[in-house]
C-alpha cells in the first residue's frame, strides 16, 4: 500500500521487493489504476523466465491478466519437449489447456505428438482424481471403469472440436489413430487431408512426367533438324569436306581433352585450398601435419585441452592410416598395440569426425576388457552443431570396461559398445552412453543417442582413421 500511495502522491514506484508485484497489480486492478497496471505488467513479464514461470501462471488465475497468461504459454511452447513430464504441467486446468491450444493455432503453428501423448496422460491423471472422490462402494466399481471412459471420451471430444486439420502434421496422423477416444469425424477429416495430400503429389509427379517427356520429344526433334541441316550443308560444300573433317576431329580432340584438363584443374585447386587451409595448422601443430582429418585449427585445441598432457601432446605423430596402411584391424593392432597412451581419430563418408583416447592403449596378447578411468571419447564435428566440440568421461563405476581389446576388432571404446569397429575397421556400433556420460537432454538407447556420433547406429561408413601416439 505504502508503494502505492506513492505512485498516486508522487508518480513513482518501487519496484525492490519483485516478491510483492503480483499483490501490486491486484490492487492496480482493483482501484482501476490502468496505467499502474500496464507498468507493473510489463514489470511481471520480464520477471518470468524457465524457472519461474509454473509459479506466475498458477497466481495469474485470480488475476487473470492476459499478458502474463501468453508470456508464460510462450515459455511452455518453446520448452514444451523438456518439460512435457513435469508435474505442473498436469496441474493446468481445462480452461488453460484449452487457451494454450488456441494460441498456438492462432501462431499456425503444428501440433506434434508428444502434446497428444502429454494430452492422453492428463485426462487419465484427470480421472484418477475424479475417480477418488466417486468411488465409495467396491460394488460399483465397474461402473465407475465405464463412467472413467465415458469421461475421457467426453474431453476428448470437447478439446479435439478446437483443432484445425490443417494443424496436425500427415507424419503423426498413424501414430493419433492409438488414442481410442479421438472423434470419427476429426480421424475422417485428417484422413481425407493425407489422402488430398497424395492425391496432388500424384497430380504433380504426372505434370513433371508430361514436361519431361515434352522436353525430350523437343530435344529429339532439334537433334533431327539439325542433323538434317548438317546433310546438306556437306552436300553443298563437298569441295570444303576435307577442311570441316579435320577441324571436326581437331575440336573433337580438344572437347576429349577438357574434362581431363577440368578435373585435374579442380583435383589442383582443391590441394591448393587444402595447403592454405592447414597452413596454421602446420605452423602451430606440426604433429598434425599428416592429418587428413584434423583441416579446422579449433580441433587440434580442443585435443590439446582435452588430452591435458603437453609432453605427450607435443611429441605424439600418426602411426596408423587406415587409407595408407589398409582398413584391417590385424593391421592396425600390429602397429598401434603396446604403444601406451593412444589418440584414435575417425571420420565418416558423412564428415562426421570423433574418436577416443586412452591412457593404457592396446595389446595383442589379450582380449576382453581393459581400466582406465582418464579415459574419454569426443566429437568434433556432427549434425548437433550447438553440442560440438564435446568430450565425454567415463561414467563413475565403469572405469574397468573403458578400453577393449580383441584382436578380431578395430580401436573399441565403452567395452565394444559405445564405440567399435569391426575387422574392417568398418562400423560395429556406436551404442554411445553404455559406459560414457552422454550430453545435458540425449538418453542412453534412444536414436538421438545412437546417431550422436556418426549420424546413425550401424551404417555409417569410416573414410579414414588415424591413431596417434609417441
Amino acid at each position: 500500500m505504502e508503494s502505492i500511495l506513492s505512485y498516486i502522491y508522487y508518480g513513482n514506484i518501487s519496484f525492490e521487493n519483485q516478491e510483492n508485484l503480483l499483490q501490486l497489480l491486484e490492487i492496480s486492478i482493483y482501484f482501476k489504476l490502468n496505467l499502474l497496471k500496464e507498468i507493473i505488467q510489463k514489470k511481471i513479464s520480464n520477471s518470468i523466465n524457465y524457472s519461474n514461470f509454473f509459479q506466475f501462471l498458477f497466481q495469474n488465475r485470480n488475476l487473470n491478466s492476459n499478458e502474463i497468461e501468453i508470456k508464460c504459454f510462450e515459455l511452455i511452447n518453446q520448452n514444451f519437449s523438456q518439460i512435457q513430464n513435469n508435474e505442473n504441467l498436469f496441474n493446468l486446468t481445462k480452461e488453460e489447456i484449452i487457451k494454450f491450444i488456441q494460441f498456438k493455432q492462432e501462431k499456425k503453428e503444428i501440433f506434434q505428438f508428444d502434446f497428444f501423448q502429454f494430452l492422453n496422460n492428463w485426462i487419465e491423471k484427470r480421472n484418477e482424481k475424479l475417480k477418488g472422490k466417486k468411488e465409495k462402494e467396491k460394488e460399483k466399481e465397474k461402473e465407475k471403469e465405464k463412467e472413467k471412459g465415458i469421461e475421457k471420451k467426453r474431453l476428448f471430444h470437447s478439446f479435439f472440436s478446437l483443432f484445425d486439420k490443417d494443424s496436425i502434421s500427415k507424419q503423426d496422423f498413424d501414430k493419433l489413430k492409438q488414442f481410442d477416444f479421438f472423434p470419427k469425424s476429426f480421424l475422417v477429416d485428417i484422413q481425407n487431408k493425407v489422402i488430398q495430400y497424395n492425391q496432388k503429389e500424384i497430380e504433380n509427379k504426372e505434370k513433371e512426367i508430361e514436361k519431361k517427356w515434352k522436353k525430350e520429344v523437343e530435344d529429339k526433334n532439334k537433334e533431327i533438324e539439325e542433323k538434317w541441316k548438317k546433310e546438306v550443308e556437306n552436300k553443298e560444300k563437298e569441295n570444303q569436306q576435307m577442311k570441316i573433317e579435320i577441324e571436326d576431329k581437331w575440336k573433337k580432340e580438344v572437347e576429349d581433352m577438357k574434362p581431363i584438363f577440368d578435373k585435374y584443374q579442380e583435383k589442383y585447386q582443391k590441394y591448393l585450398e587444402f595447403e592454405k587451409k592447414m597452413e596454421p595448422i602446420k605452423k602451430n601443430f606440426p604433429q598434425f601435419s599428416e592429418t587428413r582429418i584434423i583441416t579446422e585449427e579449433e580441433y587440434a585445441k580442443k585435443l590439446q585441452e582435452w588430452i591435458n598432457d603437453n609432453d605427450f601432446f607435443s611429441k605424439m605423430k600418426k602411426g596408423f592410416s587406415a587409407k595408407r596402411d589398409g582398413f584391417n584391424s590385424q593391421k592396425w593392432h600390429s602397429i598401434c598395440d603396446n604403444k601406451g597412451k593412444t589418440l584414435v581419430i575417425i571420420k565418416t563418408k558423412d564428415n562426421f569426425i570423433f574418436g577416443g583416447f586412452t591412457q593404457v592403449g592396446w595389446r595383442s596378447n589379450h582380449s576382453g576388457d581393459v581400466s582406465d578411468s582418464s579415459a574419454f571419447i569426443f566429437s568434433l564435428r556432427n549434425d548437433k552443431g550447438d553440442r560440438i566440440p564435446a568430450k565425454f568421461t567415463i561414467q563413475k563405476g565403469h572405469e574397468g570396461r573403458a578400453v577393449y581389446d580383441n584382436v578380431s576388432y578395430g580401436p573399441s571404446f565403452g567395452n565394444y559398445e559405445d564405440i567399435n569397429l569391426n575387422s574392417n575397421l568398418q562400423a560395429g556400433r556406436l551404442n554411445f552412453g553404455d559406459y560414457f556420460n552422454t550430453p545435458n537432454g540425449i538418453t542412453y538407447n534412444t536414436d538421438e543417442a545412437k546417431s550422436y556420433l556418426a549420424g546413425s547406429y550401424q551404417s555409417w561408413v569410416v573414410d579414414e582413421l588415424e591413431s596417434y601416439f609417441i
